[in-house]
């Protein structure tokens, strides 16, 4: 653990010398969970009742408002240290309503200066929640977007969120974003596990196909995955990699695994850690060569003002609510970070 901690260290002073130089420019891309980030509405023919002011939450104006602007605040502070001072270009999110939801949580004070876009689709899911991605105009220009619908042979009458393919240009290279919240794993692991599998064979056709017709562009998966990265549906459906000297061309690397196996997750349960919210790179986004965007950092973002304090849960993610009591907090998972690099000339 200490090796580890002290590699995380000499990166951060390395990659922090070499942009105080003007040698480096910085860019990161963030993923977060919003953790049932509904409106005060009830919308016909999705199970949202429980997020309305008469629903198990009571979830009115005042609660709505506290948790969009928690969420900007957190968002607000996402990869804000000096060799990266702009904040994320690129920003993943999951379990969220609407685009209405998107547009308030942009809008909130702590985001009200930033340049942010919104791509956003709705999904079949059942509950409404689906997946998006906020970009800053400033540093992404998006191209084209869709929405890949999850057909499950294994379950054809479950509907669940579909996959978001952003394609557009960060630092002047093409770059393609895939957004997921693959199925949870409602029913239990093992029974639950093919879905995640086909939604695996779903994200890997999609990264295959955007680098098939153009082989110099780079592919950033993210997401809940609701599985870790040792399991079948990410190390051998999509076929990610622990180690960057593991990827073969056209392969993908896992930039997470490594901080699984140190401990480090970003939801707990029954007093063990998940690192279900993943970052998952091209085989060309891996390497020294800093004449185009590579990889140098990942990092859990899991600051101590979204940490429990107290109690029998000391030091897990402060959720909205838990067991039934408002906690006005933010969200039941940490939100993940990668830093990508290129020299200036």
């Amino acid at each position: 653990m200490k090796k580890f901690v002290l590699f995380v260290l000499l990166s951060f002073v390395i990659t922090t010398v070499a942009y105080s130089q003007g040698k480096v420019a910085v860019y990161s891309v963030a993923f977060y969970n919003l953790e049932n980030l509904f409106d005060t509405i009830d919308q016909p023919d999705v199970l949202d009742e429980e997020f309305t002011p008469t629903g198990t939450y009571r979830w009115g104006a005042l609660k709505y408002r506290n948790k969009v602007n928690n969420l900007a605040y957190v968002l607000s502070k996402l990869a804000t240290d000096k060799f990266c001072p702009q904040g994320p270009a690129v920003i993943g999110v999951s379990e969220i309503e609407n685009r209405g939801v998107l547009e308030d949580l942009i809008a909130a004070e702590p985001l009200a200066g930033r340049n942010y876009g919104i791509v956003h689709f709705d999904s079949p899911d059942r509950r409404g929640v689906d997946v998006a991605l906020l970009y800053d105009k400033n540093q992404f220009v998006v191209d084209t977007a869709i929405s890949a619908r999850l057909h499950m042979k294994c379950a054809p009458d479950d509907l669940t969120r579909d996959q978001l393919l952003v394609s557009g240009r960060l630092a002047g290279e093409r770059v393609h974003f895939i957004v997921n919240h693959w199925p949870s794993r409602w029913g239990g692991e093992e029974a639950s596990s093919p879905r995640r599998e086909e939604a695996a064979a779903l994200t890997r056709h999609l990264a295959d196909s955007v680098l098939a017709a153009d082989p110099d562009s780079k592919v950033i998966i993210m997401g809940d995955l609701n599985d870790d990265p040792y399991n079948k549906s990410v190390s051998q459906v999509l076929g990610a990699v622990k180690k960057q000297d593991e990827v073969t061309p056209g392969g993908y690397f896992n930039a997470m695994w490594d901080l699984y196996d140190h401990g480090i997750g970003t939801l707990a349960y029954n007093g063990a850690w998940n690192l279900f919210d993943q970052m998952i790179l091209s085989a060309n986004l891996v390497g020294k060569d800093r004449s185009t965007l590579k990889y140098f950092k990942t990092e859990i973002f899991n600051k101590e003002f979204l940490r429990q304090q107290t109690g029998k849960y000391k030091g897990y993610p402060l959720r909205t609510h838990a067991q039934g009591r408002y906690l006005n907090g933010y969200s039941d998972h940490f939100p993940v970070i990668i830093y990508l690099a290129k020299r200036v000339e």
